[in-house]
């Protein structure tokens, strides 16, 4: 009786994969503070789309972890990036899945910022330039939706015109327009070698306390042509992925990030929690609060639950 009247139910096509792909062959290594994770090279990249598909999750986010770093990210526009070979061998080897595109500098600049630096300041809108020739790189590679996780101001109007201009008009953002500055995001940093060198990233990632400023974020993206927003991190901010969900149509994502896995994850191995019943938990919480799509790393151990 409990399921026939659920109110909010769970399905792998709910779930976006997030996975981290790296040079060389036949790479499966561990990311120590995600149990569970990986980076992997893209014959092993490949093979994690399909095991994913084959329990129903049909869509993954990809984050390139390049060897060569330099000051202007240039390895996230090249035509032979890391992740543009990805998403070309996903799409070429994986059928019927769903490649989105994380569209950002810092895993490709040796400084570790979503943009370009000079004297200590990152630079909006030299930034925005980057991004939007790294989005038009991503789409013809063939990613079928561009992700701007960066926060810089008019970052979505730059891509849209750029995809436009080069002929990808169809190809749809799926915006990070609520992106917090948050100590959540601690281990991805490790999965994707892109902790900041210096300073921190609170002058383009919002303040922790701030709703109304969420609201502000996601209309000026709305307004730039957004199809998808997103809220980043999503279960400390239940409250604002229902706010955003109350005040705007388009469909909304929320990333349950890697601090968030990670705690799970590190209760569940000291057995201080039940680890399946807690995936589930979670997840249905973020769709709850309004979420459509929720980027989890547990999609592919979620699905198979359900």
């Amino acid at each position: 009786m409990r399921s026939l009247v659920r109110e909010t139910r769970l399905t792998p096509n709910d779930f976006i994969y997030p996975l981290f792909v790296c040079e060389g062959e036949g790479i499966r290594r561990e990311i120590a503070s995600m149990p569970g994770c990986y980076n992997l090279s893209i014959d092993q990249l490949v093979r994690e789309a399909q095991s994913a598909k084959a329990v129903g999750v049909r869509s993954i986010v990809l984050f390139g972890v390049p060897d060569d770093k330099d000051a202007s990210g240039s390895q996230a526009y090249a035509e032979d990036g890391i992740t543009q070979r990805a998403i070309r061998a996903v799409k070429r080897e994986v059928g019927d899945v769903l490649v989105v595109a994380d569209n950002c500098l810092c895993e490709y600049t040796d400084h570790g910022h979503c943009g370009v630096v000079d004297r200590g300041d990152v630079l909006n809108d030299p930034s925005v330039e980057l991004l939007a020739r790294t989005a038009v790189s991503q789409a013809q590679a063939g990613a079928d939706i561009i992700a701007p996780s960066n926060m810089m101001d008019g970052v979505v109007a730059a891509i849209r015109t750029a995809l436009d201009q080069a002929g990808f008009d169809q190809i749809p953002i799926m915006s990070y327009a609520v992106k917090y500055a948050s100590g959540f995001y601690g281990p991805f940093r490790e999965a994707a070698q892109s902790t900041p060198q210096f300073g921190d990233r609170r002058s383009y990632q919002m303040d922790p306390a701030n709703v109304r400023e969420a609201l502000k974020e996601a209309a000026l993206d709305v307004d730039q042509g957004a199809d998808i927003l997103m809220v980043k991190p999503a279960l400390p901010y239940l409250d604002v992925i229902r706010a955003v969900k109350e005040r705007f149509d388009l469909p909304l994502a929320a990333y349950q990030v890697s601090g968030e896995y990670s705690m799970i994850k590190a209760a569940a191995l000291r057995g201080w929690i039940d680890e399946e019943r807690i995936i589930v938990e979670s997840l249905t919480s973020i769709k709850r609060a309004g979420a459509d799509i929720v980027l989890t790393y547990f999609a592919v151990q979620c699905a198979a639950l359900l």
